[in-house]
């Protein structure tokens, strides 16, 4: 069926007119097709990452690798999602703008910097990469299968506007294994 907006309704979810390929720190939420649990599981309030969940570590410690001008900060790889901070860094020379600047919003439709990725690039590239190797894995290590993808459609992100609000989501992140049984996305909730 063609796309048809009366009926679809879909609505995008990220900030209108922010230009995400800007210089900042992004809190990121990222959480598997229907929620299963395919990363590990929360013992005694503490994550045990399976060999998937070790795979996910990896890439997405391997990141600025491929995106040299990013810096991974606080991360927690959960059963069934994962909640990161990505820092795009401003380019050389480039004036630091938007998620950087504490207190000020950056100006609608400020002009993106030369080869900067957005942030939903580089969610996508993740996303993409771990894809390929969780179907490598349930190949060759049989691990369990996922029906026809292993992500959910989007990703939520907030743009971290000031070091108060950086702190704060570093503790979420550093917190959120001892938060599964109030967790949203812990199974038992749907």
């Amino acid at each position: 069926m063609a796309y048809n907006r009366e009926i679809h309704h879909r609505r995008s979810i990220r900030l209108k007119g922010y230009d995400y390929t800007q210089a900042g720190a992004y809190f990121v939420t990222i959480v598997l097709q229907d929620r299963l649990c395919l990363f590990g599981e929360i013992v005694n309030t503490e994550i045990q990452l399976s060999e998937a969940g070790e795979m996910a570590r990896r890439v997405w410690e391997a990141l600025p690798d491929r995106f040299p001008m990013i810096t991974m900060d606080a991360f927690i790889i959960m059963p069934n999602h994962l909640h990161g901070i990505v820092i795009i860094n401003p380019s050389v020379g480039a004036p630091l703008v938007g998620a950087q600047s504490v207190g000020s919003q950056p100006a609608l439709g400020a002009q993106s910097v030369g080869s900067q990725p957005a942030l939903g690039d580089i969610i996508g590239a993740y996303k993409s990469l771990t894809t390929v190797e969780y179907t490598r894995g349930v190949k060759i290590m049989k691990w369990t299968p996922f029906h026809r993808r292993l992500w959910q459609r989007n990703y939520f992100e907030h743009v971290i506007r000031n070091d108060d609000a950086l702190r704060d989501i570093r503790e979420y992140i550093i917190n959120n294994p001892g938060q599964w049984d109030l967790d949203k996305e812990n199974p038992r909730f749907y």
